[in-house]
């Protein structure tokens, strides 16, 4: 989680203030440099890139998973090291962030998926 949503969700468990739950869907980004805690990454552009809704199920001992495979088509040539979960406000809020096990180099043109359950989402 970043910043920001750790202190929502903090402040929500808390009773402190009025935090404002994210603007669904959530949307799945791909990174060609991994971002910090409170520092966007470098997201992929170019090809027929977009951001892709992420269906989780319910969380279960503070952890849940794509529930559907997010696939992206038309890709551009590029090295993606990680992903990014963003809200759909009009002006979007990052809420995680996270490196791949394993970099994936596509071409331009390739499809990149990943497949249902394989990308964790953790409160720890």
């Amino acid at each position: 989680m970043v910043n920001t949503a750790e202190n929502l969700t903090l402040d929500w468990i808390t009773g402190v203030g009025t935090p404002t739950r994210p603007t669904t869907p959530l949307k799945v980004a791909l990174v060609t440099a991994n971002g910090s805690d409170s520092a966007a990454g470098t997201e992929v552009t170019g090809g027929s890139y977009a951001r892709k809704t992420l269906a989780v199920a319910a969380a279960v001992s503070g952890a849940t998973s794509n529930s559907a495979d997010l696939v992206w088509t038309g890709m551009p040539a590029a090295t993606v090291v990680g992903v990014e979960i963003w809200d759909s406000a009009g002006t979007p809020v990052r809420l995680w962030y996270g490196a791949l096990a394993v970099n994936r180099t596509v071409a331009s043109g390739d499809e990149l998926k990943i497949v249902a359950g394989s990308l964790a989402i953790s409160i720890s």
